[in-house]
């Protein structure tokens, strides 16, 4: 099986080719990707415990699901397709806004990614992948800020800075 590529980006978020996932996140290539937060009645958020499996970050919380396009498919694709695989379900997404970070691993690997970050809502249960997910759980934005803080080490690196962004885009958004 060939190892899925990622797409390779500038600053502008124009493509300049691809890239095997492994070697892109060994040189630390900025690359495009996408994080999904889905949000249910309750106004709360849907995190999930990434599996034990995996190659990095294993079994820390994170947005509901993140991954990367595919050449030729659109941002809102992509999600709605990494959102099935990974919780089993789909909802319609909207993109709320992108920024480029950079996280460095212990184990030497590096995100640096143009992230676009999508919302959408949904209020039942999901039927998770475990190669995927360990576990799940609603949370408001309020008590995540407050768990980020005092337990920083159970979240993923790019989580905390995506969470800060997406919290001050929820809250500070013009009245409709």
């Amino acid at each position: 099986m060939k190892e899925e590529q990622v797409i390779l980006v500038n600053e502008n978020n124009e493509q300049i080719g691809t890239m095997a996932k492994m070697e892109a996140h060994e040189k630390a290539v900025l690359h495009r990707a996408f994080s999904v937060f889905i949000t249910n009645d309750n106004g709360e958020i849907m995190l999930q415990q990434r599996a034990a499996s995996k190659y990095h970050s294993p079994l820390l919380w994170t947005n509901t699901c993140c991954s990367h396009q595919r050449v030729g498919e659109s941002n809102i694709e992509a999600g709605k397709r990494r959102l099935q695989e990974e919780m089993g379900f789909v909802s319609e997404l909207k993109e709320l806004f992108s920024f480029i970070y950079k996280a460095p691993f212990d184990n030497g690997l590096t995100e640096h990614e143009l992230d676009h970050v999508m919302i959408g809502s949904f209020s039942a249960e999901p039927k998770i992948n475990p190669d995927e997910v360990e576990a799940w759980k609603w949370m408001s934005p309020e008590a995540i800020k407050e768990d980020i803080a005092s337990n920083s080490q159970e979240y993923t690196a790019w989580f905390k800075i995506i969470f800060d962004k997406f919290y001050e885009h929820l809250f500070n958004m013009p009245a409709k």
